[in-house]
C-alpha cells in the first residue's frame, strides 16, 4: 500500500488540483523521489539542490514533524501521511 501526501494549495497545480495524491518508498526521500517521477517539478519546491528540505517547508509524518524524527531518512510504513506544510512567515507588529 502506498503513503498518503496532502499536497498545500500552492502546489496543487503540480498535482493537477489534487490535495491528496499516493506515492511509494519506504523512506520520506524515497516518496519524494516517487512524487518526482509521477509530478514534475514537485521536488524542487519542497528540497533544495543538495536534496535537503528547503527551510520553509515542513514535511509532517502521521502529524509528527520529520525534524524531530530520522528528518529525510524517516522511515514510512503502508498508509502513513505525510502532510508537505508551508511554513508561515510572520512580521512584527512594528
Amino acid at each position: 500500500m502506498p503513503v498518503k501526501v496532502r499536497i498545500p494549495t500552492p502546489l496543487r497545480k503540480i498535482t493537477k488540483d489534487n490535495d491528496e495524491v499516493l506515492a511509494e518508498g519506504t523512506t520520506v526521500t524515497e516518496v519524494i523521489e516517487d512524487l518526482e517521477k509521477n509530478y514534475p517539478g514537485l521536488k524542487e519546491r519542497i528540497c533544495e539542490d543538495d536534496g535537503n528540505l528547503r527551510r520553509f517547508v515542513n514535511l509532517y509524518l502521521n502529524d509528527e514533524d520529520i525534524r524531530f524524527k530520522d528528518n529525510l531518512n524517516t522511515s514510512v510504513s503502508d498508509n502513513d501521511e505525510l502532510s508537505i506544510i508551508p511554513a508561515i512567515a510572520g512580521g512584527g507588529a512594528g
